[in-house]
């Protein structure tokens, strides 16, 4: 990850104090055109709805009564900043709950499922369908190890993480508030320097956050449960914490299997859209779409499966790709510890605009490095700017046995198929392309409409079983991750996209 642009400097000038209330427990600073906390602390009794255009009356009990919002249209009632026990925000028309600085998800058990640190508590938020939840420029929410986050929504009532600056109208930004924070106890590569293999008991590698140091996570439960996350909008997250640590729209640490991610869009990221450090967790339809860094991004020995995944940015500012594929993490005789072995079926990815104007720094749209064994089906990577090739392989580790494969997956890059220039690793991007069965790296025109909803060159595509890489990959018959116009897992819950609301 690099630093991010020049407008998201601007604003961590700007908002300097309020990032550093927010990194030691929370600002008590309301942001612009916001009311201050209610005398006496929580808003009281379940309050009125709002609706038709007009604010609640107050606040559900438990909640900060921080004035109004969005022209008076939104009563804004902040979140505790501590979540122990069970706490449920409540959908009502004409609420929205604020993020206040950093909200906290239960207190960190530890690595060990079986052996939690005692004397701290754990937490359950419960998100009901159709709620609003926003935060300002670097307040983030982050679901401790041990704790769980349910955002369940549905198609009709999506659960939406935005920030202040889009309830109050004002025009479609990056970076305008943290994002969401996973920590959870599945296995991760970051060793003590002692360690020469993995460990038995992976409790022994835990990590922190790059970003916000009190955060850790870590452990030896693959099947680690943080939560759901379903039918999830989340807009206009990220944020530089300091030189190349950011916050990214959802960040994934060692967050494991027994999590449920389907169905979740991240839009406008300032970073990465999503980031996975470790873990195991597996992912389901997701849309990434106009992120800076990178939409898709792999690091410190991530095991987890993707499936139907579309992932596009117009004009990132970053050194960006739609999937950086790393297992930056502990070594030992130059191959991590615990590879990054990731596997995705069915997903479009489309890099830049003929138009963008990028700067020396490089972009690709797949980038495999430092050891990842990444499986790749039934995908597409397309980009008409050309200075942007599809493919880079780097590093010796990364050639190691078993090596990445590609599997039915087609390339159409005005920058050409490889990056070939200026790499340790220049013939690698073609061997490991060309000994995949059914690939297409030249002469493949794209007819996606929509950018990517298949069109008649995606449907004469052959496609790759998926069932024999991945026990969570379903049955498909079709490369990208949208078969046709009659394909419609995207509609009705995602914004900016066909026939969807603006973002």
């Amino acid at each position: 990850m690099t630093a991010l642009g020049q407008l998201k400097t601007l604003a961590l000038f700007a908002a300097a104090s309020v990032l550093l209330a927010a990194c030691g427990g929370g600002s008590d600073i309301a942001s612009p055109g916001e009311g201050q906390f209610a005398t006496g602390g929580a808003g009281g009794g379940s309050g009125g709805s709002g609706g038709n255009g007009s604010a609640s009356a107050d606040c559900p009990t438990g909640f900060i009564n921080l004035g109004t919002i969005a022209n008076g249209t939104l009563r804004s009632c902040g979140i505790p900043r501590l979540v122990t026990g069970n706490l449920t925000l409540p959908y009502r028309p004409g609420t929205a709950y604020r993020i206040d600085g950093k909200v906290e998800v239960g207190q960190d058990l530890g690595p060990d499922a079986q052996n939690p640190r005692t004397g701290v508590q754990a937490g359950v938020l419960t998100i009901e369908p159709g709620v609003t939840v926003f935060g300002g420029i670097a307040e983030y929410l982050v679901v401790n190890r041990g704790s769980r986050m349910i955002a369940d929504g549905t198609a009709s009532r999506p659960i939406i993480f935005t920030s202040l600056n889009d309830l109050n109208g004002g025009p479609d930004l990056k970076g305008q508030w943290g994002g969401i924070v996973l920590a959870g106890r599945a296995p991760i590569n970051r060793c003590p320097p002692t360690t020469t293999s993995f460990p038995a008991n992976p409790s022994n590698c835990e990590y922190r956050f790059e970003a916000i140091q009190t955060i850790n996570w870590g452990g030896n439960a693959a099947n680690d449960n943080s939560g759901v996350l379903r039918y999830v909008q989340v807009k206009e997250a990220g944020y530089e914490v300091a030189p190349n640590e950011e916050l990214n729209g959802i960040t994934f640490g060692a967050v494991g299997n027994g999590t449920i991610v389907d169905f979740v869009q991240v839009h406008g990221a300032a970073d990465d859209a999503v980031e996975f450090f470790g873990g195991t967790v597996n992912v389901r339809r997701l849309v990434l779409d106009q992120w800076d860094d990178d939409g898709f991004d792999t690091d410190e020995g991530f095991n987890g499966s993707a499936q139907y995944v579309v992932n596009f940015s117009d004009n990132p500012t970053e050194e960006s790709r739609c999937f950086e594929a790393s297992s930056a993490g502990s070594t030992a005789g130059g191959l991590p510890l615990l590879r990054s072995a990731p596997k995705i079926s069915n997903f479009v990815c489309r890099l830049g605009l003929a138009s963008s104007t990028f700067d020396s720094r490089q972009h690709q749209g797949i980038v495999v490095n430092s050891g990842t064994r990444f499986d790749f089906l039934n995908g597409v990577v397309y980009s008409a700017h050309p200075s942007i090739p599809c493919l880079d392989v780097d590093g010796s580790a990364t050639l190691a046995d078993p090596k990445p494969t590609f599997s039915s997956i087609a390339f159409a890059c005005a920058g050409g198929p490889y990056r070939t220039t200026d790499n340790d690793q220049p013939t690698a991007p073609e061997a490991l392309f060309t000994a995949g069965p059914n690939n297409i790296a030249t002469g493949y025109t794209p007819t996606f409409s929509q950018v990517f909803i298949n069109g008649s060159n995606e449907s004469g595509r052959v496609a790759t079983n998926p069932a024999p890489f991945s026990a969570f990959f379903l049955a498909t018959s079709y490369v990208g991750a949208v078969s046709g116009l009659n394909d419609n897992w995207y509609v009705g819950w995602t914004c900016g996209l066909a026939g969807a609301a603006s973002c």
